[in-house]
């Protein structure tokens, strides 16, 4: 049994920025991932992820200015380029739009605030509702680069990284955790777990959970019109939480203008999804009504999941050897180096959950 200071279990988008962060300060880190590398089960796949400042909850606004720089840092030590700051557009609700403008303000960042008929002269390819907000600093994450660029870069630092390795168990004695994944196992003072929507099958036995939902998302992109371009953007409804948003999406090379729609389909059966011919429909209506610049007629579709908290936060935080790495409810991969760098702090007994206040996680209570 091989001896380390940290197992990661999933190599996504935080498991993967977690390893990095942790070879990148001379620990020696495993890396595990029950699919293949850059696989598309899960939540970290895909082209591009919108990257912005504009929340309505400042803390985010706080969490996105602190990831920056260290997006330039991954970026420095992969060789990739994985940010672009080409602007991210606010629009519908207008209390959620003045909310962000607030939290824009707050630390001093630029928010062009304009009128729906503004809006559309500068990008007739969209239609606006009621109030909008153009932020410069938001742009997009190019995804599956991103994850790549951390598993290397984490490997170059002295990373193991076994991916087509299934966890069968942890065990935990004391203060020391046992993984055994693969027909291997590691003797550690640290198990990260960042496995997404395979979460509660890790470490239910472990740790006292909050209640997640799992649910199926599928993000649809449409063929660009000739002539015209989308900044990312969010299009806002009130529902009184994080995820307050009637669709978003973005530019992505190759493959069109995104649209998301929430979906609340819960997924039972991780190995059972596929996509729903409804969905597709909807994301046609919504580009016919708010996206002229798009051809709703020729579309693509893919599925990936959202595991969700009650209220949209996230869950990070520690509980013996075991730290619980879920912060994304559908909105964490602009802060993946951000969180990888908590995390990493987290596993290597620098700060509980709890110190970092600017982030709404969830405690976490040990089990019996």
């Amino acid at each position: 049994m091989e001896r380390v200071d940290v197992v990661v279990i999933g190599a996504g988008g935080m498991g993967a920025a977690t390893a990095w962060q942790l070879a990148k300060r001379g620990r020696s880190v495993v890396l595990l991932e029950q699919f293949e590398h850059l696989h598309r089960q899960g939540s970290s796949h895909g082209a591009t992820r919108i990257f912005r400042m504009s929340y309505r909850d400042s803390r985010y606004t706080e969490l996105a200015i602190a990831a920056l720089p260290l997006w330039h840092e991954l970026e420095a030590d992969s060789g990739e380029h994985l940010l672009e700051q080409n602007g991210q557009l606010d629009h519908g609700d207008t209390d959620a739009v003045n909310e962000i403008i607030t939290s824009l303000d707050r630390f001093g960042l630029t928010a062009d605030v304009m009128t729906a008929a503004q809006a559309q002269e500068r990008w007739p390819g969209m239609r606006f509702e009621n109030a909008v907000v153009y932020s410069p600093d938001g742009g997009r994450i190019f995804a599956d680069r991103t994850v790549d660029a951390a598993v290397q870069s984490a490997v170059r630092m002295g990373a193991q990284f076994h991916d087509h390795t299934f966890v069968e168990r942890i065990e935990v004695t004391g203060d020391r955790a046992f993984v055994h994944a693969g027909g291997a196992s590691w003797d550690t003072g640290c198990v990260v777990v960042t496995a997404g929507a395979w979460l509660p099958g890790l470490v239910d036995a472990l740790v006292d959970l909050p209640p997640l939902t799992i649910t199926q998302q599928q993000p649809v992109h449409f063929a660009i019109r000739p002539g015209f371009s989308f900044p990312s953007y969010i299009h806002h409804r009130n529902n009184g939480t994080v995820l307050d948003v009637a669709a978003y999406g973005l530019e992505s090379p190759g493959a069109g203008v995104k649209v998301g729609l929430e979906s609340t389909i819960e997924t039972v059966d991780l190995d059972a999804r596929r996509l729903e011919p409804a969905i597709t429909r909807q994301a046609q209506e919504y580009a016919e009504r708010w996206l002229p610049g798009a051809d709703p007629d020729l579309v693509t579709a893919e599925l990936c999941l959202f595991t969700e908290t009650q209220d949209g936060h996230f869950i990070l935080d520690r509980v013996g050897p075991i730290v619980v790495c879920s912060p994304c409810s559908g909105h964490g991969f602009k802060f993946v180096p951000a969180l990888g760098a908590i995390t990493a702090d987290l596993a290597t007994g620098i700060a509980h959950g709890r110190d970092y206040w600017l982030l709404p996680v969830s405690d976490l209570a040990r089990s019996n």
